[in-house]
């Protein structure tokens, strides 16, 4: 039987404001970050969908959006953290590097600069989501609330890239509706809360 999948980007945090890279690093969210984090609770109360499980990375940004969106318990876990941006982390936008031709994520760039590969990010988010849905009953709602970079890789395991450009939006507070199945995660839909 099936279970759903709700995953959600954090709120705006102060350095999504100042176009500062935030991948390991934390900040606190904004009024912004705040006021949509409730929007999104209103518009799941408002089309009655009750979540049966709870999960946030372990950063701030994520668990402070979560508790906005429920006051229901819930996870903090490490395999939905966002990736981690070595040297990079509290620097501008702009010294992320191009996607080399043909290449759809920063690859394994990162690395020599003390952070993560691409893949590894993808396997940690696949392996933590697969282990998650797993332990859910038929017919549960799962809420993890995540970030961009992170589900951006998750999502491209489950969908082809072109689809991901056409489908799905990062905003923040955003949330990427999936289903699983027999193992597998189906894109569903994307629930915008900015």
């Amino acid at each position: 039987m099936v279970k759903t999948l709700y995953l959600m980007r954090h709120g705006e945090t102060l350095f999504n404001q100042l176009h500062l890279i935030q991948g390991a690093c934390d900040s606190p969210l904004t009024q912004k970050g705040i006021d949509s984090a409730k929007t999104a609770s209103k518009h799941f109360k408002d089309l009655g969908i009750k979540f049966d499980h709870a999960y946030s990375s372990t950063q701030e940004r994520a668990s402070d959006t979560l508790e906005l969106v429920t006051d229901q318990p819930y996870q903090r876990i490490k395999g939905i953290k966002e990736w981690n941006f070595g040297v990079f982390e509290a620097k501008p936008e702009y010294l992320n590097p191009p996607n080399k031709p043909g290449q759809n994520t920063y690859g394994d760039f990162f690395v020599q600069f003390q952070g993560e590969a691409d893949y590894a990010v993808q396997n940690r988010m696949n392996e933590t989501l697969t282990n998650i849905m797993e332990n859910a009953k038929d017919n549960e709602n799962v809420l993890a609330v995540s970030h961009s970079g992170a589900i951006y890789m998750f999502l491209l395991k489950w969908m082809k890239v072109q689809d991901i450009l056409d489908k799905v939006s990062f905003h923040n507070c955003a949330v990427v509706k999936m289903s699983y199945d027999d193992g597998k995660f189906s894109f569903e839909e994307v629930i915008q809360n900015n």
